[in-house]
């Protein structure tokens, strides 16, 4: 079976005289003329005057295709791949240049049009069999294949180095944005001229949660690095028309934090911020599932967390009253205790909030008045009490996370800090 494979992996060439390469070497000049010509004549972006190295690189590659594909029928056995590097280069040169394979390819199906009408034409004269005409032509075809093949690869290999070092160069400049103190702005133009990235006024910087489905592509013009610990991203110009929702699609599926809108220089807060907002939103402190979350719309809530041992602290001094309490108790008054703060003390419109009895949140409000005293008529503590009461009702369904202080935890000023994390 690999015998059999081998075989046709080496059809049409054994199936040629090995004589007709003897016939074919005085005319290859000849032919690489015409095919020089032809080429010039049907491919604008070959139709160069005079000897210059566009036109030095035409003959050459010409004439090496011609003597390898000659060389080749004499002994298909060992085919020599120095014509095959060559389309390589070729391929990788396009590539640098910026231009497509168009041009490429096209000369050499004019080149390969060219071979095969001198071909037909000689073999009329030598009275070539048929099938062995039919083989060259075969064989023909298939080392345009090769070569389209070379020149392709070559081309790709360019390209993803190229794109390589472009991402690198963005990845670079990334770090230089989230830079605290921020990097020199020369530093900056530099790199983003380098790394083709127009400099915008504005930026917003987002940060991804790593068990989330990583998006594949953004658009060109919003930095990317997926690598770093918290993946980031920095998006220029967020408040433009159509970014928001150009965003939503890009981040769709996604656990993904969308710092405030700062300028250039201050894409460090930026990050800072989404990636506050998205350890909240883990945590389940911010509710969210996948999806686009915008840290400017929880900010009340960053301010709660921005330092969990002083709220925590607060929480031990002012919720010190309900210490004594059994768990259940402590929710029932502190669920109560926070709409009345949140409702201007009024006892019905608690009881709506609540979805109980008025005469219910009056007993409950009595309780509250024996625990804490006169400090419900204090503003200034009644605003402590609205925070701390707030910051434990979005930790109400962490299991493990907790704020109200036992009784042992709430007197003294040794006793333990009741910490937020687990």
């Amino acid at each position: 079976m690999t015998d059999d494979g081998a075989e046709a992996g080496s059809r049409p060439w054994t199936d040629l005289p090995r004589e007709l390469a003897d016939h074919m070497r005085p005319h290859l000049d000849e032919v690489a003329d015409d095919m020089i010509q032809e080429i010039q004549a049907r491919v604008r972006e070959y139709d160069r005057p005079g000897d210059g190295p566009y036109s030095s690189t035409l003959r050459l590659a010409v004439e090496r295709v011609l003597h390898y594909f000659v060389e080749r029928v004499a002994d298909p056995r060992d085919p020599e791949s120095s014509v095959i590097d060559f389309f390589r280069a070729i391929g990788r040169g396009e590539a640098g240049e910026g231009r497509s394979l168009d041009a490429v390819q096209t000369a050499m199906r004019v080149g390969g049009m060219v071979a095969w009408r001198r071909m037909a034409e000689g073999a009329a004269i030598l009275e070539v069999p048929a099938r062995t005409l039919g083989a060259v032509g075969e064989a023909l075809m298939l080392f345009q294949d090769e070569l389209a093949a070379a020149a392709a690869e070559g081309y790709a290999q360019a390209r993803a180095a190229v794109a390589g070092e472009m991402q690198r160069r963005r990845k670079r400049l990334l770090d230089l944005l989230f830079a605290d103190p921020p990097a020199a702005p020369e530093a900056i133009a530099d790199l983003a001229a380098a790394a083709h990235w127009p400099i915008p006024r504005t930026v917003a910087a987002v940060a991804l949660a790593q068990e989330t489905r990583q998006p594949t592509a953004f658009p060109p013009d919003i930095l990317s690095d997926l690598t770093r610990r918290t993946p980031s991203l920095i998006i220029p110009d967020p408040d433009g028309p159509g970014r928001a929702k150009l965003v939503d699609r890009a981040l769709s599926g996604s656990l993904a934090v969308v710092g405030p809108t700062v300028p250039l220089n201050e894409a460090a807060r930026s990050i800072e911020w989404a990636r506050k907002t998205l350890g909240l939103a883990e945590r389940g402190v911010i509710e969210a599932t996948t999806g686009v979350i915008r840290s400017v719309e929880h900010m009340s809530t960053l301010i709660l967390f921005q330092d969990e041992e002083l709220i925590t602290s607060l929480a031990r001094l002012r919720l010190s009253p309900l210490s004594h309490l059994r768990s259940s108790q402590q929710d029932r008054l502190a669920e109560t205790l926070l709409a009345w703060l949140q409702s201007g003390r009024n006892a019905n419109e608690v009881a709506m909030r609540l979805h109980v009895h008025p005469q219910t949140v009056r007993y409950r409000l009595r309780q509250l008045e024996e625990l804490f005293g006169d400090q419900l008529l204090d503003p200034d503590l009644r605003f402590d009490l609205e925070i701390v009461l707030r910051a434990r009702a979005l930790l109400s369904d962490r299991p493990g996370e907790q704020i109200i202080p036992s009784a042992k935890e709430a007197v003294g000023d040794t006793a333990e800090v009741v910490s937020f994390r687990r």
